[in-house]
C-alpha cells in the first residue's frame, strides 16, 4: 500500500462544510483501503470546532490530509480565528454539560495533536493517527453517518 494519501480542500465554514470534510476523509481513506473510523471522527470534531469557534463570515476553513511514514495520517484543519484556539489542557466536561467533549475525543483517538499559529490570522489544529492496519477486503464497510438523514443548511 504505497499510494500516498494527500488531500487539501477548502470548505465553507458551515455545518454542511464540516460534514463535507468528514465525507471527503471517509472517501479518501476507504478508496485506499485504510481504516477510516477514527480519522472520520477526528475530522468531524476538528471541522465542527472550526465552524463553531473559528468562523469568520465570508471565510472558509481548510482540511488537509497527508500520509507520512509509519504510516501516520496527519489531519490539519485551518481556520481564520487565531484568538480562539483550543485549551492547553483537555479535560472532560461535567457529566451534565451539553458540549466540550470534542477535543477529549480527539486526544483519545489521535497519537498526538496540537495547534500551529500563523501566519495571522490563521490557526491550524492538527492530529496524527496511525493507519497501519488496512481494511480487510472481505469487510463490508460504509460510513454509518450516511444512514441517518441530516438537515441541510439554509
Amino acid at each position: 500500500m504505497n499510494q500516498e494519501i494527500s488531500l487539501v480542500a477548502t470548505l465553507p465554514s458551515t455545518p454542511r462544510g464540516a460534514r463535507a470534510a468528514r465525507a471527503l476523509t471517509v472517501a479518501q481513506l476507504a478508496e485506499q483501503r485504510h481504516p477510516f473510523e477514527d480519522a472520520a471522527q477526528v475530522v468531524a470534531e476538528l471541522a465542527a470546532n472550526a465552524v463553531t469557534h473559528g468562523r469568520v463570515r465570508g471565510r472558509d476553513f481548510r482540511l488537509a490530509l497527508r500520509l507520512a511514514p509509519g504510516p501516520t495520517l496527519r489531519i490539519e484543519v485551518t481556520d481564520t480565528r487565531q484568538e480562539f484556539g483550543p485549551p492547553a489542557l483537555c479535560t472532560a466536561p461535567d457529566a451534565e454539560a451539553e458540549s466540550g467533549r470534542g477535543l477529549v475525543l480527539v486526544s483519545a483517538l489521535a497519537a498526538r495533536w496540537g495547534t500551529t499559529l500563523g501566519p495571522a490570522p490563521l490557526k491550524t489544529v492538527w492530529a496524527e493517527i496511525d493507519v497501519a492496519s488496512p481494511i480487510s477486503p472481505d469487510r463490508g464497510f460504509h460510513d454509518p453517518v450516511d444512514q441517518y438523514p441530516v438537515p441541510h443548511d439554509a
